[in-house]
């Protein structure tokens, strides 16, 4: 778990500097060198430093051990800080689109005055990409060892700025061939792609706070493990609940009803050792409830996840 932290922390730190440094420049240039798009990738930038603070301060709180109110840690703060991510980016987008928008309707409409941004801003975007592909390679390969929701989001919101960063070069280049309309749409164009990364990371993340089975895979490999073992007749109930990289499993399974408790509880034990031992580390606990096995019906015979 101090391994999981450290590079979580690693991952963290770097996304929260690159986005200060893109995010001054990306602003002053986008400014100075005439140009809506950057400006708008700008303070995308800027709003990723800010939720990147924010992301920092949750993930302290979540290496909080397990105490009286929360026996089970405080990992789920990975999950609520994910949406807090997802929040900040989707009002991002929202104002961006609606700056953009508002600016082609004024240069086409010849209220305003067009003009082509600097080989600065063209300079800068490209900078943006290279420096957004190798935090997204490194971000997406941290999240994959790390089983981190927030890791997950990032690297979204890090796929979003490079599709950003495209859409502004094109922007930029369109502009200064005297396409001036060109450059706030593709601000608006960036800041679809901002709202749409909010709104996917919101909704997987309040998945995971709604105990939701993480892959269909996932929970036919549970069965197909209890139903292995000896003596295990059917699954009443199964209940997964998340709590940051690890889950709990809740179980109701049926017994021969003619064995004693004590076989009841040896079976029940088994199906634990088994699961714990089949998913390695991605389980923390293993709770087997049984019951016994009713020949007459279909209600213990078939499976409802709960």
């Amino acid at each position: 778990m101090r391994d999981r932290d450290f590079l979580t922390s690693v991952a963290v730190n770097l996304g929260l500097v690159s986005n200060i440094i893109l995010a001054l420049l990306k602003t002053s240039i986008g400014i100075l060198g005439h140009s809506p798009a950057l400006l708008a990738d700008g303070i995308n930038s800027s709003s990723d430093a800010v939720y990147y603070v924010v992301v920092k301060v949750f993930m302290k709180q979540a290496k909080k051990p397990a105490d009286k109110e929360h026996p089970y840690g405080h990992r789920q703060l990975e999950s609520i800080a994910a949406i807090v991510v997802g929040a900040f980016i989707l009002t991002t987008g929202i104002a961006i689109l609606l700056e953009s928008v508002n600016s082609v309707y004024e240069l086409i409409a010849k209220t305003e005055i067009g003009r082509g941004a600097s080989a600065w801003a063209l300079v800068i975007a490209l900078g943006t990409l290279v420096v957004k592909l190798v935090l997204y390679f490194y971000t997406k390969q941290t999240a994959k060892r790390t089983h981190n929701p927030t890791l997950r989001a990032l690297t979204n919101d890090h796929l979003n700025d490079i599709m950003a960063s495209i859409a502004v070069i094109l922007g930029v280049i369109m502009g200064r061939m005297g396409y001036f309309w060109m450059d706030p749409a593709a601000g608006a164009i960036v800041a679809l792609y901002i709202i749409k990364t909010g709104v996917e990371i919101i909704m997987e993340s309040s998945s995971e706070l709604m105990d939701k089975i993480p892959e269909e895979g996932f929970a036919r490999e549970l069965l197909d493990q209890t139903m292995m073992v000896d003596g295990v007749k059917g699954i009443e109930e199964l209940g997964v609940h998340r709590f940051g990289p690890y889950y709990t499993i809740n179980m109701t399974i049926t017994v021969p009803g003619s064995i004693t408790i004590a076989e009841g509880h040896k079976i029940s034990q088994t199906v634990e050792s088994r699961l714990l031992d089949y998913f390695d580390n991605g389980l923390r606990n293993v709770h087997i409830h049984y019951h016994p096995y009713i020949e007459k019906g279909d209600k213990s015979k078939g499976v409802s996840k709960t």
